[in-house]
């Protein structure tokens, strides 16, 4: 993070909004390492990996989930995208691939998830409701990462249900979100209620509390440094979230 927030950081962060309704646009390559340790081909973002490392070595499920499907350039996404409409046709590709430019895995923070399997389906993934899997669904929150689409938030997310697919938000955005039950759309229209300047959101996440507040980019007439927006906090984060402001979360 720069020292002064800008406006092209509306695209930067873990809470950032990618969709066919807001593209992620324009934006550099993240820094990526393996999602896992002996998938080197499959890559996140650091922070996203990191979690999924130590949630897996919670879970102690190292060699029954593997990873399917990481990071993806603009390229691949529209190569995926071509192969699926070629193979399964316009109504399938339709819900379960994201155009160019408005894939989550673009971002380096998301990524499919499959039981162990002599054969993965790649589009498609088994990831079941029950077993490890289930135990990794709910533990999930606590590592920071998220079930992103859900058969009750089709019709919000443009997205069929996709049990396999785990977007990392961090915490304690992740823990608060199945609290609530919200899709990542209807969180971030659930923050927007807590501006800058108004009282934050309170919640605690791993034996620490953190405040929420929402900063839209209308209100950002003048640079603001980190410092300023940190407040007396100890550490602030700041998530854009590719629509119309920033998320701030400061730890206490």
């Amino acid at each position: 993070m720069k020292d002064y927030l800008s406006q092209d950081q509306i695209r930067t962060g873990n809470l950032i909004l990618v969709s066919a309704r807001h593209p992620l646009g324009e934006t550099k390559a993240p820094g990526l390492v393996p999602a896992l340790p002996g998938f080197e081909d499959i890559l996140l973002a650091p922070q996203a990996a990191k979690a999924l490392l130590l949630l897996t070595e919670d879970l102690g499920c190292q060699g029954q989930i593997v990873p399917v499907s990481g990071w993806r350039s603009p390229g691949q996404q529209r190569q995926i995208y071509e192969d699926s409409l070629a193979e399964n046709g316009p109504e399938f590709t339709r819900q379960f691939v994201a155009l160019p430019g408005c894939s989550e895995h673009q971002t380096g923070l998301a990524i499919d998830l499959g039981l162990a399997s002599p054969r993965i389906d790649f589009i498609r993934p088994d990831f079941p409701y029950r077993g490890i899997c289930q135990a990794f669904r709910e533990k999930a929150p606590s590592y920071g990462f998220i079930q992103r689409y859900r058969a009750e938030w089709e019709s919000v997310t443009g997205i069929a249900h996709e049990p396999w697919h785990f977007r990392y938000v961090g915490r304690p955005h992740a823990c608060l979100m199945t609290h609530l039950g919200l899709s990542l759309e209807e969180y971030l229209d659930f923050l927007t209620g807590y501006p800058l300047g108004s009282p934050p959101l309170l919640c605690q996440a791993g034996g620490a509390w953190a405040s929420l507040s929402y900063l839209p980019l209308s209100a950002l007439t003048e640079p603001l440094t980190q410092q300023q927006l940190a407040g007396r906090s100890s550490s602030l984060e700041i998530s854009g979230d590719n629509k119309m402001g920033f998320i701030l979360t400061r730890w206490e």
